[in-house]
Protein backbone atom coordinates (compact mmCIF):
# COMPACT_ATOMS: atom_id res chain seq x y z
CA UNK A 1 0.00 0.00 0.00
CA UNK A 2 2.69 2.43 0.92
CA UNK A 3 4.12 1.75 -3.06
CA UNK A 4 0.49 2.92 -4.01
CA UNK A 5 -0.43 6.12 -2.29
CA UNK A 6 3.43 7.36 -3.03
CA UNK A 7 2.64 6.62 -6.70
CA UNK A 8 -1.23 8.52 -5.91
CA UNK A 9 0.56 11.43 -4.10
CA UNK A 10 3.24 11.88 -7.18
CA UNK A 11 0.11 12.22 -9.60
CA UNK A 12 -1.37 14.87 -7.73
CA UNK A 13 2.53 16.38 -7.60
CA UNK A 14 2.56 16.16 -11.00
CA UNK A 15 -1.09 17.68 -11.69
CA UNK A 16 0.41 20.72 -9.70
CA UNK A 17 3.68 21.61 -11.60
CA UNK A 18 2.17 20.84 -15.13
CA UNK A 19 -0.20 23.60 -14.33
CA UNK A 20 -3.38 21.58 -14.84
CA UNK A 21 -4.83 21.39 -11.35
CA UNK A 22 -4.93 25.02 -11.21
CA UNK A 23 -5.86 25.75 -15.00
CA UNK A 24 -9.20 23.05 -14.30
CA UNK A 25 -9.64 24.74 -10.89
CA UNK A 26 -9.67 28.25 -12.14
CA UNK A 27 -12.37 26.73 -15.50
CA UNK A 28 -14.72 25.12 -12.75
CA UNK A 29 -15.53 27.79 -10.93
CA UNK A 30 -15.84 30.04 -13.73
CA UNK A 31 -18.20 27.76 -14.92
CA UNK A 32 -19.85 27.57 -11.71
CA UNK A 33 -20.24 31.30 -11.78
CA UNK A 34 -21.20 31.47 -15.03
CA UNK A 35 -24.37 29.35 -14.66
CA UNK A 36 -26.82 32.03 -12.38
CA UNK A 37 -24.66 34.79 -14.00
CA UNK A 38 -26.44 34.36 -17.27
CA UNK A 39 -29.81 33.30 -15.99
CA UNK A 40 -29.34 36.93 -13.91
CA UNK A 41 -28.38 38.50 -16.82
CA UNK A 42 -31.22 37.20 -19.47
CA UNK A 43 -33.21 39.73 -18.94
CA UNK A 44 -30.93 42.77 -18.91
CA UNK A 45 -29.72 40.94 -22.09
CA UNK A 46 -33.08 40.69 -24.15
CA UNK A 47 -34.05 44.23 -22.85
CA UNK A 48 -30.99 45.73 -24.41
CA UNK A 49 -31.89 43.88 -27.89
CA UNK A 50 -35.21 44.11 -27.94
CA UNK A 51 -35.07 47.65 -30.06
CA UNK A 52 -32.90 45.58 -33.01
CA UNK A 53 -35.43 42.81 -32.02
CA UNK A 54 -38.40 45.30 -33.04
CA UNK A 55 -36.91 46.07 -36.21
CA UNK A 56 -36.39 42.61 -37.41
CA UNK A 57 -40.27 42.17 -36.27
CA UNK A 58 -39.88 39.96 -33.12
CA UNK A 59 -41.39 40.55 -30.22
CA UNK A 60 -39.46 40.58 -26.69
CA UNK A 61 -41.91 40.01 -23.72
CA UNK A 62 -40.88 40.24 -20.22
CA UNK A 63 -39.08 37.38 -18.69
CA UNK A 64 -39.22 35.74 -15.69
CA UNK A 65 -35.97 34.39 -14.53
CA UNK A 66 -35.86 31.29 -11.63
CA UNK A 67 -32.86 28.88 -10.50
CA UNK A 68 -34.16 26.90 -13.15
CA UNK A 69 -32.52 28.90 -15.76
CA UNK A 70 -29.31 28.75 -13.72
CA UNK A 71 -29.59 24.70 -13.23
CA UNK A 72 -30.04 24.51 -17.25
CA UNK A 73 -27.26 26.69 -17.60
CA UNK A 74 -24.94 23.89 -15.44
CA UNK A 75 -25.89 21.20 -17.59
CA UNK A 76 -25.00 23.05 -20.35
CA UNK A 77 -21.92 23.77 -19.32
CA UNK A 78 -20.68 20.91 -17.34
CA UNK A 79 -20.01 18.95 -20.96
CA UNK A 80 -17.46 21.45 -21.68
CA UNK A 81 -15.76 21.34 -18.96
CA UNK A 82 -15.84 17.29 -18.88
CA UNK A 83 -14.33 17.93 -22.77
CA UNK A 84 -11.35 20.11 -21.43
CA UNK A 85 -10.98 17.93 -18.58
CA UNK A 86 -10.83 14.69 -20.95
CA UNK A 87 -8.62 16.87 -23.18
CA UNK A 88 -5.86 18.24 -20.84
CA UNK A 89 -5.76 14.96 -18.62
CA UNK A 90 -6.10 12.19 -21.55
CA UNK A 91 -1.94 12.28 -21.39
CA UNK A 92 -2.00 10.84 -18.09
CA UNK A 93 -0.64 7.72 -19.57
CA UNK A 94 0.86 8.78 -22.99
CA UNK A 95 3.06 10.98 -21.80
CA UNK A 96 4.59 8.40 -19.74
CA UNK A 97 5.12 6.43 -22.32
CA UNK A 98 6.57 8.81 -24.26
CA UNK A 99 9.11 9.27 -21.75
CA UNK A 100 9.65 6.39 -20.35
CA UNK A 101 9.30 7.30 -16.70
CA UNK A 102 6.66 4.32 -16.11
CA UNK A 103 9.63 1.90 -17.19
CA UNK A 104 11.75 3.44 -15.14
CA UNK A 105 9.21 2.59 -11.91
CA UNK A 106 7.77 -0.63 -12.93
CA UNK A 107 11.85 -1.77 -12.62
CA UNK A 108 12.06 -0.63 -9.37
CA UNK A 109 9.49 -2.90 -8.49
CA UNK A 110 6.11 -1.16 -8.86
CA UNK A 111 3.56 -3.28 -9.76
CA UNK A 112 1.56 -2.75 -12.80
CA UNK A 113 -2.05 -3.01 -11.25
CA UNK A 114 -1.26 -0.01 -9.13
CA UNK A 115 -0.27 2.23 -11.98
CA UNK A 116 -3.87 1.78 -13.67
CA UNK A 117 -5.52 2.43 -9.85
CA UNK A 118 -3.27 4.92 -8.71
CA UNK A 119 -4.14 6.88 -12.24
CA UNK A 120 -7.72 6.17 -12.32
CA UNK A 121 -7.59 7.22 -8.68
CA UNK A 122 -6.54 10.62 -9.16
CA UNK A 123 -8.70 11.21 -12.42
CA UNK A 124 -11.96 9.99 -10.76
CA UNK A 125 -10.79 12.39 -7.04
CA UNK A 126 -9.78 15.70 -9.62
CA UNK A 127 -13.41 15.12 -11.31
CA UNK A 128 -15.20 15.00 -8.22
CA UNK A 129 -13.88 17.96 -6.38
CA UNK A 130 -13.99 20.05 -9.69
CA UNK A 131 -17.74 18.89 -10.03
CA UNK A 132 -18.49 19.62 -6.58
CA UNK A 133 -17.04 23.28 -6.56
CA UNK A 134 -18.78 23.97 -9.95
CA UNK A 135 -22.14 22.81 -8.88
CA UNK A 136 -21.61 24.45 -5.18
CA UNK A 137 -21.33 27.49 -6.36
CA UNK A 138 -24.49 26.98 -8.87
CA UNK A 139 -26.49 25.98 -5.67
CA UNK A 140 -25.30 29.16 -3.36
CA UNK A 141 -25.72 31.44 -6.25
CA UNK A 142 -28.93 30.09 -7.18
CA UNK A 143 -29.94 30.32 -3.48
CA UNK A 144 -29.26 33.80 -3.06
CA UNK A 145 -30.79 35.14 -5.99
CA UNK A 146 -33.95 32.20 -5.92
CA UNK A 147 -35.12 29.44 -4.40
CA UNK A 148 -33.42 25.81 -5.37
CA UNK A 149 -36.51 24.17 -4.78
CA UNK A 150 -38.35 24.84 -7.24
CA UNK A 151 -35.44 22.24 -9.14
CA UNK A 152 -37.00 18.91 -8.58
CA UNK A 153 -34.84 16.12 -8.66
CA UNK A 154 -31.72 18.17 -8.13
CA UNK A 155 -29.35 16.36 -6.21
CA UNK A 156 -30.22 12.95 -8.92
CA UNK A 157 -30.09 14.77 -11.49
CA UNK A 158 -26.50 16.08 -10.56
CA UNK A 159 -25.29 12.78 -9.18
CA UNK A 160 -26.02 11.16 -12.79
CA UNK A 161 -24.14 13.74 -14.72
CA UNK A 162 -21.24 13.69 -12.10
CA UNK A 163 -21.12 8.99 -13.08
CA UNK A 164 -21.62 10.01 -16.21
CA UNK A 165 -17.89 11.85 -16.13
CA UNK A 166 -16.90 8.68 -14.27
CA UNK A 167 -18.12 6.65 -16.61
CA UNK A 168 -16.05 8.85 -19.70
CA UNK A 169 -13.09 8.89 -17.44
CA UNK A 170 -13.28 4.97 -17.29
CA UNK A 171 -13.42 5.05 -20.82
CA UNK A 172 -10.30 7.30 -20.70
CA UNK A 173 -8.18 5.00 -18.78
CA UNK A 174 -9.06 1.92 -20.96
CA UNK A 175 -7.79 4.03 -23.93
CA UNK A 176 -4.67 5.35 -22.82
CA UNK A 177 -3.94 1.52 -21.69
CA UNK A 178 -4.65 0.54 -25.54
CA UNK A 179 -2.91 3.50 -27.05
CA UNK A 180 0.22 5.50 -26.48
CA UNK A 181 -1.17 8.60 -28.14
CA UNK A 182 -3.36 11.48 -26.58
CA UNK A 183 -5.25 11.61 -30.54
CA UNK A 184 -6.16 7.94 -30.24
CA UNK A 185 -7.30 8.04 -26.58
CA UNK A 186 -9.92 11.10 -27.19
CA UNK A 187 -10.96 9.68 -30.92
CA UNK A 188 -11.59 6.47 -29.03
CA UNK A 189 -13.45 8.26 -26.06
CA UNK A 190 -15.04 10.85 -28.16
CA UNK A 191 -16.36 7.36 -30.54
CA UNK A 192 -17.70 5.57 -27.66
CA UNK A 193 -19.56 8.56 -26.44
CA UNK A 194 -20.96 8.93 -29.60
CA UNK A 195 -21.99 5.72 -30.22
CA UNK A 196 -23.95 6.11 -26.99
CA UNK A 197 -25.33 9.52 -27.98
CA UNK A 198 -26.84 8.45 -31.07
CA UNK A 199 -27.87 5.04 -29.79
CA UNK A 200 -29.88 7.17 -27.61
CA UNK A 201 -32.50 8.40 -30.65
CA UNK A 202 -33.70 4.75 -30.53
CA UNK A 203 -36.59 4.82 -28.37
CA UNK A 204 -36.21 0.59 -27.58
CA UNK A 205 -32.95 1.49 -26.06
CA UNK A 206 -32.52 4.87 -25.24
CA UNK A 207 -33.23 4.43 -21.52
CA UNK A 208 -29.73 1.82 -21.22
CA UNK A 209 -27.36 3.84 -22.80
CA UNK A 210 -24.96 6.04 -20.64
CA UNK A 211 -26.25 8.92 -22.11
CA UNK A 212 -29.25 8.90 -20.82
CA UNK A 213 -27.76 9.90 -17.52
CA UNK A 214 -27.36 13.56 -19.55
CA UNK A 215 -30.86 14.45 -18.98
CA UNK A 216 -30.75 16.72 -16.43
CA UNK A 217 -33.25 19.15 -17.73
CA UNK A 218 -35.80 16.86 -17.52
CA UNK A 219 -35.70 16.12 -14.22
CA UNK A 220 -35.27 19.14 -12.85
CA UNK A 221 -38.29 20.61 -14.56
CA UNK A 222 -40.52 17.45 -13.24
CA UNK A 223 -40.85 15.93 -16.91
CA UNK A 224 -39.20 12.91 -15.88
CA UNK A 225 -38.68 10.64 -12.75
CA UNK A 226 -35.69 9.61 -11.35
CA UNK A 227 -36.94 5.74 -11.57
CA UNK A 228 -36.66 5.78 -15.36
CA UNK A 229 -33.10 6.60 -15.22
CA UNK A 230 -32.51 3.45 -12.71
CA UNK A 231 -31.61 0.86 -15.62
CA UNK A 232 -28.88 3.39 -17.38
CA UNK A 233 -27.59 4.10 -14.18
CA UNK A 234 -27.20 0.44 -12.93
CA UNK A 235 -25.56 -0.64 -16.96
CA UNK A 236 -23.03 3.02 -16.67
CA UNK A 237 -21.97 1.75 -13.11
CA UNK A 238 -21.07 -1.71 -14.04
CA UNK A 239 -19.27 -0.20 -17.58
CA UNK A 240 -17.50 1.74 -15.51
CA UNK A 241 -15.90 -0.60 -12.94
CA UNK A 242 -15.46 -3.09 -16.39
CA UNK A 243 -13.27 -0.44 -17.84
CA UNK A 244 -10.89 -0.20 -14.83
CA UNK A 245 -11.09 -3.61 -14.51
CA UNK A 246 -10.39 -4.89 -17.68
CA UNK A 247 -7.39 -2.09 -17.98
CA UNK A 248 -5.61 -3.85 -15.44
CA UNK A 249 -4.98 -7.08 -17.52
CA UNK A 250 -4.33 -5.28 -20.61
CA UNK A 251 -1.64 -2.79 -18.85
CA UNK A 252 -0.21 -5.99 -17.41
CA UNK A 253 0.39 -7.60 -20.93
CA UNK A 254 1.67 -4.29 -22.61
CA UNK A 255 4.69 -3.70 -23.76
CA UNK A 256 6.43 -0.77 -22.49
Amino acid sequence: MKTLFSFIKKEFTEQVRSGKLWLLFIIFILFGIMNPAIAKLTPWLLETLSDSLAESGMTVTSVTVTALDSWVQFFKNIPMGLIVFIILESSIFTKEYASGTLLLSLTKGLERYKVVVSKAFVLSALWTVYYVICFGITYLYSAYFWDNSVAQNLVFSVVIRWLFGMFVISLTVLFSVVFKTNTSVLAAVGGCVAVSYLAGFLPKIKSFVPTYLTDGNSLIYGLSESGNYTVSLIITLLLTVACVCISIPLFNKKQL
